[in-house]
């Protein structure tokens, strides 16, 4: 596939097409979403430009791709993980969640490596302890960046501003439910 002539750390560009037509430039071949799904989980970047207009619409693409997967009998994302982030669409909070995903995804990475290392070196005596352990800290300092008082320097919020303290509390109460489904996954 796009791998046998892909260097290390190229981007590969994939154009789409008014036919909804994928074609692949370093390759120059046509592929469909399951390709580019495969791409994805080989670590092969990549980007989707429209053949016409030249916008990026990678974004759209891999949102796709999830919406096929999810379709396909693979689901991987609750019901209400789905509701919480439609919720976030307009709310005050939209602006932080792009990092907050990232950031809470490159600790489950992280997690992840350490918990398969731990197993590979016969160290497993309890690694989700550990991770509970990891996750409660991140968990934690992500709480108290959003809690009033909790800015840097000790500062306190300006009263002048409106209190966001519903916002503040529906998103803990979020975090928590994350939380807790976090560790029954680690039991």
């Amino acid at each position: 596939m796009a791998r046998k002539n892909t260097a290390e750390g190229d981007t590969v560009v994939i154009k789409k097409y008014a036919n909804r037509r994928l074609y692949n430039t370093q390759s120059s071949s046509y592929i469909t979403l399951d390709d580019l799904a495969g791409m994805t989980r080989d670590g092969v970047d990549f980007q989707v430009l429209d053949a016409k207009t030249g916008d990026d619409i990678t974004h759209t693409i891999l949102t796709q791709i999830i919406m096929e997967e999810e379709t396909s009998g693979k689901q991987m994302l609750p019901v209400s993980f789905l509701r919480d982030i439609i919720s976030m669409y307009g709310n005050s909070m939209q602006a932080m969640m792009p990092s907050y995903l990232e950031a809470s995804m490159a600790n489950f990475r992280q997690n992840r490596e350490k918990l398969q290392e731990a197993f590979r070196e016969g160290l497993a005596a309890n690694p989700l302890a550990k991770l509970h352990e990891t996750n409660m800290a991140m968990m934690k300092a992500m709480g108290e960046a959003f809690i009033p008082g909790g800015l840097p320097g000790g500062k306190k919020p300006d009263p002048a501003k409106p209190s966001k303290d519903d916002e503040l509390a529906a998103l803990k109460e979020q975090m928590a439910a994350m939380q807790k489904k976090l560790d029954e996954l680690g039991k």
